[in-house]
């Protein structure tokens, strides 16, 4: 592989740099509210598995007393 000069590898970041397209103020916003919908949706169907977990532990616990 051959050796690349200082000066040729910062030109070639400055190259790449030009080509990286950021992401627009809606697309930053419609990726944050996604995120954040997915996230509650997670949150919920675990809060609703871990309760019905919890009561079948509850219940097969209970019928020993």
């Amino acid at each position: 592989m051959a050796k690349t000069s200082p000066a040729q590898f910062v030109r070639q970041v400055r190259n790449e740099i030009t080509r990286i397209s950021w992401a627009g103020r809606r697309e930053v916003l419609l990726a944050t509210i996604t995120v954040f919908v997915m996230a509650t949706i997670a949150a919920l169907f675990f809060l609703l598995v871990d309760m019905i977990l919890s009561n079948g532990v509850q219940f097969i616990l209970g019928l020993g007393s």
